[in-house]
């Protein structure tokens, strides 16, 4: 009956437990290969050439591992940035890094780049690469839950223009339908190691 179906709160708790399992289960051989193909399949995207500032993130709990990504886009001239929490506000910022770049842990134990200078409001950036815990064709995005790059999107239709929004993934993150809230952030595309969904 409709009043025990769970809600999609619940659902959301339910399937990140089971997503986030099964990217820890991945073995070091099989992330090693997923790193590489993102690599792979970013390089071979007709926007790629024009891309000139991209954010991604620090991998923890499983994700693909973007490190040979950020070094890869460093050589070939593109400024990458990383995300920043600001105690002060709901919004991510994002500071550039580069090999080399003076790191401190914020209190998820993430390392951020420390140059407070180097920032960069996130509608400067071309392409925003980000982590996520499951996804689905449609450009469905289940993330960790703390509703970060939600918050830090919500007023996007204000800026002067609007950088590309990407999910990175292991193949195995894939599923039918993500449950979705209004506050939801859709995707323009989620890469993964074998594919690319949705524009690429």
């Amino acid at each position: 009956m409709a009043d025990h179906e769970p809600s999609i709160a619940q659902q959301k708790r339910r399937l990140r437990a089971q997503l986030r399992a099964q990217r820890r289960a991945l073995s070091p051989r099989e992330q090693r290969m997923a790193a590489a193909g993102i690599v792979r399949q970013l390089r071979r995207s007709a926007h790629y050439c024009r891309m000139k500032r991209v954010a991604l993130y620090w991998a923890m709990d499983g994700e693909v591992n973007l490190t040979a990504l950020m070094r890869q886009l460093h050589r070939d001239g593109k400024a990458v940035y990383l995300p920043v929490l600001d105690p002060l506000s709901p919004q991510l910022r994002f500071r550039r890094w580069h090999p080399g770049s003076r790191m401190q842990p914020n209190h998820f134990g993430i390392p951020e780049p420390e140059d407070r200078r180097a920032e960069r409001p996130v509608w400067c950036l071309d392409w925003v690469l980000m982590p996520l815990v499951g996804f689905d064709a449609e450009g469905g995005r289940l993330g960790m839950g703390g509703g970060f790059y939600d918050r830090t999107f919500a007023d996007e239709a204000r800026w002067p223009r609007q950088p590309r929004r990407l999910g990175i993934a292991h193949e195995c993150q894939r599923v039918a339908s993500v449950p979705k809230e209004g506050w939801d952030l859709p995707l323009i595309g989620v890469i993964t190691d074998q594919r690319w969904y949705g524009s690429s």
